[in-house]
């Protein structure tokens, strides 16, 4: 056999048929095999390899193994005098492997071969031929001096830019998008270094291939189209920090003594210099906003005051400089805070939770005004005026903003929301059934199985342990877990390792099976299916948060009154400063026993156990009060508690 073509992919069922037909147009006049190694994709990638590519070697793996991994357990099994690991999103040509394998039949000295590639727009990618990264090669690029002359010998090896792309060369690093090798030669060096569990690792084996005394060849005379990542999201953190750290890795194999630090140290910067970008402009792109909302809110408010000076006050009198610089921006600021606290700056955008913001900063404004000494009350008037600007100018720039903006902007909407049942088989596809009926404009409805593999042709995407690859994936809003099926604690486990994901959950009790009929999926009235609100969510993160400055500010005019009737008077004090500044909570979670990971919240002066404290409650009782607080946060428990238990309030937590 002449070719064995290995194909990893990961999530992109879309991109991997596409380079499938292409190869399968381009191995007709050349005998091969063709590996297709799945590193448990949820996104349909594997039924459809065997669907519509039943000649491929398919080898799905139940984890992410890797890259490297994934590869070598191809090559391992390849039979071809030629291996080629090929990307999932790359289109070859009809005669590309034609080319490449005459090529190196004709070339004995060539251990490695790359071609021509382009980006999806038919632009040069760069990568196509590179050098090795030394500590030099990596200063220039790193600080951008290969951009600024990349003619050079000198600055642009890196892309050895100062090489004819439309010419063949001899390079020292291949891409790993296409990546044709000798197998005599991998029997010779080995097969991928597993220690590169995602980039790097092409750069490690072609400078081993020229370490062995052979040579790597940029070969223009084919080409193919390269995606170049498009599941990859290059500008994040994450992506920076695990791309640096693979140049770690070999600047550590390949380099010694002073190379090798200096290449580290570069290469550290280079970490801290990119994530420190992308950090800034994620908090520019968070803070755009509420910046925005700002400026509108505040000048609305400074126009309202002029207004009504000359109002009620008559021409020559003038609010003094302190509230124009001082009052009106901690107005302004109270009001966006309340937004943010609320979830009004959340995707998608809801003008509920904008409302809610503007009229609980309002409250909080004019209960603070109404503590303050009458020299210091500038005008009620002003505050209520400047909150009706608010609702009505946000709410107007989020209704522009949905028409007129992207997607990012768009109001939240019920129409085309996007489920997935988690549960076995009979009861999954109930559940699935009942929603389609109560929700017929569902966007998506998929299965997942809580066992630890999926059963074939169930309709089943993937399994629970999946879920954090489904979400993203298929743009989930809200998880619907069978009751039949989970136990509670596993389903609190569950929102607590998701709680990252702005997600809604609902579970569906098995009894529903007698009320069919059920038109409603969405309130706590509903009988089919009961929402549950966890404390780890988001949103109640930020409502907690809330109740506790709110509690703090209702509570201080009150505080000689505690302070007489608490067990523990200075201790009162300390917690009473230590929930203001958030270093606790008013009510926590109660020292549990069992082994269900709860929500990370902050420790509290008080527990859901003391809602019943003048009882003497079993450690099964007060896990499951943990639990049932956990899953179905509402500021009002905080409140009932609070009130049952004041005398509590400086007890040590």
């Amino acid at each position: 056999m002449k070719l064995s073509i290995i194909i990893v992919n990961y999530n992109v069922e879309f991109f991997l048929e596409q380079c499938l037909h292409a190869v399968r147009k381009a191995t007709k006049k050349i005998s091969s095999e063709v590996f297709v190694v799945d590193n448990s994709s949820v996104d349909g990638s594997v039924a459809m390899v065997r669907e519509k590519f039943p000649e491929v070697i398919l080898i799905a793996n139940q984890d992410n193994v890797g890259f490297s991994r994934a590869n070598n357990q191809a090559i391992r099994e390849a039979k071809g005098e030629y291996i080629l690991l090929l990307n999932p999103d790359t289109v070859v040509e009809e005669d590309t492997f034609d080319k490449c394998v005459a090529f190196m039949d004709k070339t004995p000295d060539a251990g490695g071969l790359g071609v021509k590639m382009v980006d999806g727009k038919g632009r040069f990618l760069p990568e196509s031929k590179r050098g090795l990264p030394t500590p030099a090669v990596a200063f220039y690029k790193i600080f951008g001096l290969s951009k600024l002359f990349p003619k050079s010998k000198t600055f642009g090896s890196y892309h050895l830019s100062y090489l004819d792309e439309n010419k063949t060369h001899s390079v020292e690093i291949l891409a790993g998008a296409f990546m044709m090798l000798r197998k005599s030669v991998t029997d010779k060096i080995g097969v991928l270094d597993e220690d590169f569990f995602m980039y790097g690792e092409d750069i490690d084996l072609s400078w081993r291939i020229v370490l062995a005394g052979y040579k790597n060849y940029y070969f223009p005379e084919t080409r193919i189209i390269h995606y170049k990542g498009e599941s990859t999201r290059k500008s994040s953190v994450n992506y920076v920090i695990v791309f640096y750290n693979a140049m770690l890795i070999f600047a550590r194999k390949h380099f010694n003594g002073q190379q090798a630090g200096i290449l580290t140290l570069l290469i550290k910067l280079a970490i801290y210099f990119r994530a420190g970008l992308s950090l800034l402009r994620r908090v520019f792109e968070k803070l755009l906003l509420p910046a925005t909302d700002g400026v509108i809110m505040y000048a609305g408010m400074k126009i309202i005051s002029l207004y009504w000076e000359t109002l009620k006050f008559g021409d020559g009198f003038h609010y003094p400089d302190a509230f124009t610089f001082i009052v009106l921006p901690a107005y302004t600021l109270i009001w966006i805070t309340s937004i943010y606290l609320s979830g009004g700056y959340d995707k998608p955008v809801r003008l509920l939770r904008i409302l809610q913001g503007i009229i609980t900063g309002t409250i909080f404004i004019l209960v603070v005004y109404g503590l303050l000494d009458e020299s210091v009350r500038f005008s009620r008037a002003v505050i209520i005026f400047g909150s009706l600007w608010g609702i009505t100018a946000v709410l107007a720039s989020r209704l522009i903003l949905h028409y007129s903006a992207g997607k990012q902007f768009r109001l939240a909407t019920d129409e085309n929301k996007r489920y997935l049942v988690i549960g076995k088989q009979e009861e999954a596809t109930r559940v699935a059934d009942l929603l389609r009926r109560t929700h017929p404009g569902a966007g998506f409805i998929g299965l997942v199985t809580p066992l630890s593999e999926v059963t074939e042709g169930h309709g089943f995407i993937g399994t629970m342990r999946q879920l954090p690859d489904i979400i993203p994936i298929y743009s989930i809003n809200e998880l619907v877990f069978c009751g039949q099926d989970i136990p509670a604690r596993t389903i609190i486990d569950l929102m607590s390792n998701l709680k990252q994901k702005d997600l809604d959950y609902k579970i569906a009790p098995p009894e529903s099976v007698s009320i069919i009929g059920s038109n409603s999926i969405s309130t706590l009235s509903d009988p089919f299916i009961l929402d549950i609100n966890p404390v780890g969510k988001s949103r109640n993160r930020r409502n907690k948060r809330l109740t506790d400055l709110l509690i703090c500010l209702f509570m201080a005019p009150l505080t000689p009154i505690i302070f007489l009737i608490s067990s523990r008077p200075i201790g009162f004090l300390t917690n009473y400063f230590a929930v203001l500044f958030g270093i606790k909570t008013w009510v926590g979670f109660s020292k549990s026993q069992n082994s269900v990971k709860l929500p990370a919240i902050k420790n509290g002066i008080l527990t859901p156990a003391d809602a019943f404290n003048q009882k003497k409650l079993e450690q099964d009782t007060i896990d499951n009060l943990n639990l049932l607080y956990a899953r179905n946060y509402n500021p009002i428990t905080d409140l009932n508690i609070l009130i049952n238990s004041i005398r509590s309030l400086g007890r040590k937590s």
